[in-house]
């Protein structure tokens, strides 16, 4: 049976092109609040179509983003260091390597610019190739469109759905379930490592920003937890 590495879960830091991810501040709590407090988010990431309460968002950020066993990491904007949303798994099971996965990118004007993919990739790569898991999953309702797209870029697949579990905007739409798995993180590795090496000469001819993915705006449901709302 397949072992994980077992270490510290996170580093203080994960630097990216666009983002860095580091562990939560106990003052991150005012932008829960604010981005909790949003029926836009609430829309896209509750079952319940209200958002979260306050007190509910005050357990929830004391357990599930800075609790002893939270496994949380806060997005910052990196040109500006500006906090800009939030990223962790749950359902940690370690004896099959797997782990649910969980994204809010809170700030609406940092929507569209490939935050929430690149924290998304970024914390792939730590799971698989850091901790050595071996599956990784997701839950997000069909209308999340953009949330589905970025997902597929960062390599999940949909491997099933809940038929009509969720009533918004006056009609019922499918709950889709999600997962990546560390073989096929592997082989989108090598092969973007690939394409890299042979177009490297045309890349040094391209325009800037010619072969750079569509930014677009990460999010997904806590199936986990319907008391404390579900992240989008």
């Amino acid at each position: 049976m397949p072992r994980m590495v077992q270490r510290r879960w996170f580093p203080e830091e994960l630097v990216g092109s666009r983002v860095v991810l580091r562990r939560h501040a106990p003052g991150n709590i005012a932008a829960f609040q604010r981005w909790y407090a949003d029926p836009e988010i609430a829309r896209l990431a509750r079952y319940q179509a209200t958002p979260m309460r306050p007190e509910e968002i005050e357990r929830f950020f004391a357990a599930r983003v800075v609790g002893p066993d939270a496994l949380s990491m806060a997005v910052h904007e990196k040109a500006t260091d500006r906090l800009v949303g939030t990223c962790a798994f749950s359902q940690l099971d370690g004896e099959n390597g797997s782990a649910l996965y969980h994204i809010t990118i809170g700030e609406s004007d940092a929507w569209g610019k490939g935050y929430g993919t690149e924290a998304t990739q970024m914390m792939l790569d730590h799971a698989f190739g850091t901790l050595g898991l071996h599956r990784i999953a997701l839950y997000v309702f069909e209308f999340n469109e953009r949330a589905i797209r970025a997902y597929k870029r960062c390599g999940f697949v949909v491997e099933g759905r809940s038929r009509e579990s969720i009533w918004r905007d006056g009609r019922w739409w499918d709950e889709m379930a999600m997962s990546v798995l560390e073989s096929d993180w592997r082989a989108r590795r090598d092969a973007v490592g690939g394409e890299a090496k042979a177009g490297s000469d045309a890349d040094s001819e391209a325009p800037p920003g010619a072969h750079e993915a569509e930014p677009i705006e990460v999010g997904s449901s806590d199936r986990t937890s319907r008391v404390f709302g579900r992240w989008r």
